[in-house]
C-alpha cells in the first residue's frame, strides 16, 4: 500500500489555513495519505466515498466529513463532483486562554473522524458548518481587510459546534476545574517568555510535585509543558519579526532563546521554515 505525507502549503504564511474550490469529472482514487492539518470537506454537487483507517463515509451534495490531524485516509470520486477542501493547522488557531481545548481535537481517545456521526444525526449542525466552510472560502477569495480575522473566527465557530453538540463524548470530555487550576501557570509563562522556564518554579505556582505536574498539564493542555513554552515563545517570535527591526539572533535573545540551533528548530516545527524565510515570506505577502 503507498501512502504518502501530504504537504499543505498556505497562501497567507500568518494564516496557517489551506482551502480551495476544486472539480472532478471522472471516478477516481486517490492514494492513502495523511497530514498534519485537520480536513474538512463540503460537497456542492455528486458524491464522494472517504475511507478514513477502519471507517468510511458515502458523502452526496451538503454533506460535511472531518478528517483528524494525521489521520490516514483516501476518497473516491464517482461521476462529476464539485466541493470544497478546507486544511488548517489546528494549533494556530488557539491561543493562550483557549489552548487548553486544543486537546479535544488533537489528542483524542479515539480518531477524531468518530465525530462525523455529529453530523449525520443533525442537520442544523451540519448546515451550520457547511455555511462556515463557504464563508471562509468567499473570506480567503475575497481578501477584504480583516479577513484573517474572520476566518479565524469562522474556524473556531466549528470547533465550538463540535465541541457542543458531542452528545456521544467522542471528544475528551474535561472537568472545567482542570484548566482554571493552570491558569496561573500560563499566566507565569507568558509574563517570563524572555527568561529560561524552569519547570520546578512552576510546580511551586501549581502547587504540584514535578511528575504529578508534567503528567496533569500533558493531560488538561494536550502539549507537554516544554513543548507549550516553546509553542509560545514561537509565537511570540513571529510577532517581533513582523514588527521591530531587529536580528534574528537578537529575536532569540529576545525570547529567551539564545541558542541560534535551538530558535531554528523550534521555529521550523511550527512554521515549516527558518525565521528568516517567515520575514521573507511577509514581506512577499504584504506588497501583493
Amino acid at each position: 500500500m503507498e501512502v504518502y505525507n501530504e504537504k499543505v502549503a498556505y497562501e497567507n504564511p500568518l494564516l496557517s489555513l489551506r482551502i480551495f474550490r476544486t472539480m472532478r469529472d471522472i471516478e477516481g482514487v486517490t492514494n492513502w495519505h495523511y497530514h498534519k492539518q485537520l480536513e474538512l470537506l463540503l460537497i456542492l454537487k455528486g458524491r464522494l466515498d472517504v475511507y478514513v483507517e477502519g471507517d468510511s463515509f458515502q458523502l452526496s451534495e451538503g454533506d460535511v466529513v472531518l478528517i483528524g490531524a494525521s489521520e490516514l485516509h483516501r476518497d473516491r470520486s464517482i461521476g462529476l463532483l464539485d466541493y470544497i477542501v478546507l486544511q488548517f493547522d489546528l494549533e494556530q488557531f488557539f491561543d493562550q486562554s483557549t489552548i487548553p481545548y486544543m486537546r479535544y481535537f488533537y489528542d483524542t481517545q479515539m480518531p477524531l473522524s468518530k465525530a462525523n456521526y455529529i453530523f449525520g444525526e443533525n442537520g442544523a449542525v451540519k448546515e451550520q458548518a457547511a455555511s462556515c466552510i463557504r464563508q471562509i472560502l468567499s473570506e480567503a477569495t475575497r481578501k477584504e481587510a480583516g479577513y484573517e480575522l474572520a476566518v479565524s473566527i469562522l474556524i473556531k465557530q466549528i470547533l465550538l459546534l463540535l465541541l457542543r453538540n458531542d452528545s456521544r463524548k467522542v471528544l475528551v470530555e474535561q472537568d472545567n476545574f482542570e484548566r482554571i487550576r493552570l491558569k496561573p501557570v500560563l499566566d507565569y509563562v507568558e509574563n517570563h517568555l524572555t527568561d529560561r522556564i524552569q519547570v520546578e518554579e512552576v510546580c511551586k505556582i501549581a502547587n504540584m510535585s514535578y511528575y504529578y505536574f508534567v503528567k496533569y498539564f500533558k493531560k488538561t493542555i494536550g502539549l507537554s509543558f516544554t513543548e507549550y513554552v516553546n509553542y509560545r515563545k514561537v509565537k511570540w517570535a513571529e510577532r517581533i519579526l513582523l514588527t521591530k527591526d531587529l536580528s534574528i539572533s537578537e529575536v532569540g535573545e529576545r525570547i529567551g532563546m539564545p541558542n541560534m540551533a535551538h530558535f531554528y528548530k523550534m521555529f521550523k516545527k511550527y512554521n515549516d521554515c527558518s525565521p528568516k524565510q517567515f520575514q521573507r515570506k511577509m514581506l512577499v505577502w504584504n506588497r501583493n
